[in-house]
């Protein structure tokens, strides 16, 4: 699966850059940016655009990467989206999740968990656009919507054992629908998700638990907005709801909360200045990870993201 992921994620940047270089018609930061998972829109959730530069009748690709650290943890990503005719998108992403600086994990010894433990995760993704558009409807009330599934598959490498405690599956998909309200003329972006899901930790825990935890789906809403100061310039924030499936299975195990999940939030500025590369810096708040080994410290920190698109 690793060298499958790496290889399309070549082929899918290189598509982009083939296909898609005359100047096109979308605006400066429109189309959103690159979130962890790939998909475009914000950096915690995808939003109904359509990634890359592509028009009506084009087809365009973007690459990014992201770095977000926090007290305990680390997370690294990289991925890559092609957009066919502003209608669909295709997208793949690579989630590095590093877990060393949580010591007391390292010490799971009875789950065999080794020091330098590191989660990964392949999220291949589509998106279609099923009404409105974000720009030509934004003196109207209509947003653009789109629907969307996420394919998740995770390699847990010395936490199988932990996964297999919990009760956790390796792999998911979660579904979606995004609608995206563009003021043009106010410079403002409004963005509503509903995601049907049961990831843990979006995935990086697995999916589902044993009883009494929760097995089964849940719709979690996520919403998103933005303000555009300038034509290359945008501030905003977001908000991820998550379906903690774990946290009854903790009590139950004696952990108290030591398994619950939190929401996710950011607050964030994304700079433009050209159309083919965006930078994005954000304050995330990822609340509790997996507290009963990092003293229920809540997880905050930075994230820079760098995005090319053609």
């Amino acid at each position: 699966m690793k060298t499958l992921t790496t290889a399309l994620l070549i082929g899918a940047a290189g598509l982009g850059c083939t296909l898609a270089q005359a100047d096109t018609g979308k605006l400066l930061l429109t189309g959103g940016v690159s979130s962890i998972d790939g998909a475009a829109g914000g950096g915690l959730t995808p939003w109904a655009v359509i990634g890359s530069n592509a028009t009506a009748g084009e087809i365009g690709g973007s690459a990014f990467v992201t770095r977000t650290t926090t007290q305990d943890y680390g997370l690294t990503v990289f991925g890559a989206a092609v957009g066919i005719k502003d209608r669909v998108e295709l997208s793949l992403a690579r989630q590095d999740f590093d877990a060393s600086p949580a010591i007391a994990l390292n010490g799971v010894a009875p789950f065999g968990v080794t020091p330098g433990q590191h989660i990964l995760m392949d999220v291949v993704g589509v998106k279609v656009k099923v009404a409105g558009d974000a720009v030509l409807d934004s003196d109207t009330l209509m947003p653009q919507i789109a629907v969307g599934l996420e394919y998740k598959s995770v390699t847990p490498g010395s936490l199988g054992s932990v996964f297999n405690f919990l009760g956790t599956k390796t792999n998911g998909t979660d579904f979606y629908v995004s609608a995206t309200k563009l003021f043009l003329a106010q410079g403002f972006l409004l963005n509503a998700t509903l995601r049907n899901t049961n990831a843990n930790q979006n995935g990086l825990l697995g999916f589902g638990s044993a009883a009494p935890g929760k097995d089964g789906r849940s719709w979690v809403p996520e919403v998103s907005a933005a303000y555009l100061l300038s034509k290359n310039w945008a501030i905003g924030a977001e908000y991820r709801a998550k379906p903690n499936n774990l946290e009854d299975l903790g009590q139950a195990a004696g952990l108290g909360k030591g398994l619950a999940e939190d929401a996710w939030k950011d607050v964030f500025v994304a700079w433009a200045p050209n159309k083919n590369v965006s930078v994005t810096l954000a304050y995330a708040d990822l609340g509790r990870i997996v507290p009963g080994v990092t003293a229920a410290r809540n997880q905050s920190g930075y994230y820079l993201s760098a995005q090319f698109a053609f």
